[in-house]
């Protein structure tokens, strides 16, 4: 194993709870006529049916043209995700092809274990061309080391309940996060809330906090040091708490939540707003009892407490959010993933994939289809104005810092409050875990 990725492992191994084994192994065995390919990818929770419709699909089509197998094995977490490659990273096995979540991609990168694609490898899935150009913005640290084809992309907003908001004299969705909670404050009543909010997603909560905090100015990664403990993030964490404790326009049963649960009670029609969606919300809505009174719109853009962005601050709309697919440098069978990877960015694949799972292509003839549909306008806008995470192999452990945050407060939030030097104590944690991170990261 060379220097560089020897390093890589060791810096891996410090990310928190990378304990679980990796069941899957080398795509080298017979598979029918052909071989097998393993494939890990997300699973998805929220529409598991077509889920699985989709990978049957992918299957078969593959099958068909190549003679082997598709194999999928699933995470359902960031720390899943990156325990699954810093195994196979130590043991040299494991997938042929990863599907994993932008923001993990340039700890991906540090190991050293992924193909990078040179022109050799673009032409084989059809051309840089082929793709949105901002959906490579995070496929390497620079356009000649890349190593993340894109697959689909998701842009964050929020969804609010037209009728709700028509109903409490509201004229259109909020613009900064303080006026999203006086909005909510005046949809919330009875048994109605102003605000969806997934507590305990795997995924979600952090996204907050780096919004909040890159809007105020201060961003979490500032060279080789972290921010953790900047005010700019404590009123963060302050305001995404707040929500629930202090403002109650929160249903308190959301501090165990995923997202597709949040979704699932904005979707029957009680509450103002979903606070973090995309895309692929849209399926969920049009089939609950908001169809036809709901819309997207824009995160806030202004950071709590002000009513202007301040001059240093970012007009971070979302995160840069997606999936990109890599290959293992250890696969025996490179030449077959990239043929996989071809396929599934393609543009039926990747409109078939949209009209089941709602991710929006990253395949840039395929999105080219869909502008014509109106809601989707407030997605494309907040995909203009994505910000890329910090290119960094430390991002993935200063992402599971921040949300362990969230973590260690859910008991303090089931009882309703939390203190300020509970907060301290746990951002003091995250700041160091973070530091420690960006100290090992080449």
């Amino acid at each position: 194993m060379g220097l560089r990725r020897t390093r890589a492992v060791v810096a891996l191994a410090g990310a928190a709870a990378l304990t679980a084994a990796l069941a899957a192994c080398g795509g080298d065995e017979a598979g029918g006529d052909g071989k097998t390919l393993n494939v890990l990818i997300g699973a998805n929770t929220q529409y598991p049916q077509d889920f699985q419709a989709w990978k049957k699909s992918i299957s078969d089509r593959f099958k068909a043209q190549t003679g082997s197998t598709v194999r999928f094995e699933t995470f359902a977490s960031a720390n899943e995700e990156l325990t699954k490659i810093q195994t196979s990273v130590v043991s040299g096995t494991g997938p042929d092809v990863y599907a994993v979540g932008t923001t993990l991609t340039p700890t991906a990168y540090s190991t050293g274990a992924f193909v990078k694609l040179g022109d050799e490898e673009w032409a084989k899935i059809g051309g840089k061309d082929k793709f949105v150009p901002a959906t490579l913005g995070i496929s390497g640290p620079d356009d000649r080391n890349q190593i993340g084809v894109p697959w689909v992309s998701r842009p964050f907003v929020m969804a609010y309940n037209t009728e709700l908001l028509k109903a409490a004299g509201i004229a259109a969705p909020a613009t900064t996060w303080d006026e999203l909670a006086r909005q909510a404050k005046r949809l919330t009543k009875g048994d109605q809330y102003g605000l969806a909010v997934a507590y305990k997603d795997n995924f979600d909560p952090w996204k907050f906090v780096w919004g909040m905090s890159m809007q105020a100015g201060n961003p979490l990664v500032d060279g080789k040091t972290a921010r953790l403990q900047d005010p700019a993030v404590k009123k963060a964490y302050q305001t995404y708490f707040g929500w629930l404790t202090t403002d109650k326009v929160v249903d308190p049963a959301a501090v165990g939540w995923s997202n597709s649960q949040a979704i699932a009670a904005f979707a029957k029609g009680r509450t103002g707003y979903v606070a973090l969606t995309s895309a692929t919300g849209a399926k969920a809505l049009d089939e609950g009892a908001v169809q036809g009174k709901w819309s997207f719109a824009l995160l806030p853009t202004v950071p709590p407490g002000a009513t202007a962005r301040p001059a240093n601050g970012v007009e971070a709309a979302s995160i840069l959010s997606g999936d990109n697919l890599l290959v293992a440098d250890y696969s025996k069978n490179k030449d077959l993933a990239f043929q996989l990877v071809k396929l599934i960015t393609d543009q039926d694949a990747q409109l078939d994939y949209y009209r089941k799972l709602g991710n929006l292509p990253a395949n840039a003839a395929a999105l080219r289809t869909l502008g014509s549909q109106e809601k989707l306008g407030p997605v494309a806008e907040a995909a203009q104005k994505s910000v890329a995470t910090p290119f960094t192999g430390a991002w993935a452990d200063i992402q599971l810092a921040l949300t362990n945050v969230v973590v260690q407060s859910i008991p303090d939030l089931s009882g309703g409050s939390l203190s300020d030097a509970q907060l301290d104590s746990r951002l003091a944690a995250a700041q160091k875990a973070a530091q420690s991170a960006l100290d090992r990261a080449k």
